[in-house]
């Protein structure tokens, strides 16, 4: 029942922190699952104290177990160890201050955080999160890394040492996180979030040397998962193990074996590469030689052709024929000339052996009339007619005088 109070009459402290002691110690023992952390034993007492936390929220309780209770755990819990524990939930009123009194632990079944850990990464694989499609390639020769790993971890120096011994030239940013814990998934995509924001960094190696399956828990958290899902930035998953896969495998662009392996994929070897140039540079110059080759043995069987070996040899051939041939045309046109010359000769004294003026130059006359007509018959003249008589050397006139017929 709720207190009545006022300004005027308001309730002490006490009343009301025995109030909520009161009430709390009304609730009966409970199980409850959680991560130890902040384990520690008060000196000159038999009592532990330490922190439940969830495993999924930032959420804690703090809790007292008798040190007997604690020890006869096997195998014994550590901090970050998963664990049930039946517990009363106290208040202390003078502190006010709540805890739960652990009277029992144990440790989570390897086969409950499994079967977790399987449900989701079928959730998370129906959601597509794992899809090939989503995979991004990861460049050839990144100038700067990011790497998120423990500090002064073994992790740390296996991928520092291996990429600058591959490639010198490579840079690194830092983002330290533990890598083991209740806090660990937290710090990891705090450190995501900054390395992705980065535009300079061009990769990001999220590394751990390995551990059991409870220590790798944080790198199968879902919130860790998605985190990276979302990430611009290829993510290199390098948790140092093989047998136990956490989700943060699946989900990453790149999974390496090993912390090392991260640093030989994603930094390519200087020697290698060196090699690889000699090589395809060896291979080019092999190349162009053997085609120069081809190329002159080609040139060469051209110019021992007769055409370029001695082409005024052909020039002087062609030059000969065609002297020949005028000189031919020449001969044959002369010829043909001096035949066509004797033949206007004999056509030409034909022509004038048939000619009337031959016949006068024999001593014959042409008589014609007035009007030109030339005389052949007596009865075309009458005494009297002047008559014109042309004659080898011109004409003259003649006059009839008598006519008879023969």
């Amino acid at each position: 029942m709720a207190l009545e109070t006022s300004p005027d009459a308001p309730a002490a402290v006490r009343t009301i922190a025995n109030g909520i002691a009161s009430w709390i110690n009304q609730l009966g023992a409970v199980w409850v699952e959680g991560q130890l952390t902040d384990v520690s034993i008060g000196r000159g007492t038999t009592t532990v104290f330490g922190t439940l936390r969830d495993t999924d929220a930032d959420i804690s309780l703090r809790f007292t177990c008798n040190r007997r209770v604690f020890e006869a755990v096997d195998p014994p819990v550590t901090d970050g160890s998963r664990v049930v524990v039946n517990a009363k939930p106290n208040f202390f009123a003078r502190r006010g201050t709540l805890a739960l009194a652990v009277n029992e632990i144990r440790h989570v079944g390897i086969g409950e955080l499994l079967a977790r850990i399987e449900r989701l990464k079928q959730l998370l694989a129906a959601e597509g999160l794992f899809a090939a499609y989503r995979k991004q390639k990861l460049p050839f020769l990144p100038h700067t890394i990011g790497l998120i790993c423990g500090r002064d971890s073994a992790a740390e120096r296996d991928v520092l040492e291996n990429a600058k011994r591959r490639w010198p030239a490579v840079a690194f940013r830092i983002e330290y996180a533990s890598v083991q814990g209740p806090a660990a998934a937290g710090e990891v995509m705090t450190a995501l979030r900054k390395l992705d924001g980065d535009d300079s960094v061009e990769v990001i190696v999220i590394a751990r040397g390995g551990g059991s399956l409870e220590d790798l828990l944080p790198f199968s958290d879902e919130g860790l998962i998605r985190a990276v899902s979302q990430a611009k930035t290829p993510i290199v998953s390098a948790i140092g193990h093989e047998p136990d896969s956490p989700l943060l495998d699946l989900v990453a662009d790149l999974r390496a074996s090993t912390p090392t392996d991260a640093a030989k994929r994603i930094v390519p070897d200087v020697r290698e590469e060196l090699d690889g140039v000699r090589q395809l540079r060896e291979r080019g110059l092999r190349a162009v030689t053997s085609w120069l080759d081809r190329e002159m043995h080609a040139l060469a069987a051209i110019r021992s052709r007769p055409s370029l070996a001695a082409p005024v040899t052909d020039l002087q051939r062609r030059s000969d024929e065609v002297a020949a041939l005028i000189d031919r045309s020449r001969r044959t046109l002369t010829h043909r000339l001096d035949r066509a010359s004797d033949d206007i000769t004999h056509r030409l004294a034909s022509v004038r052996a048939l000619s009337p003026k031959a016949t006068l130059e024999r001593g014959y006359s042409v008589l014609q009339l007035a009007d030109g007509t030339a005389v052949r018959e007596v009865a075309q003249v009458a005494p009297g007619d002047l008559l014109q008589a042309r004659v080898t050397d011109g004409r003259f006139a003649v006059e009839v005088k008598s006519e008879e017929n023969t």
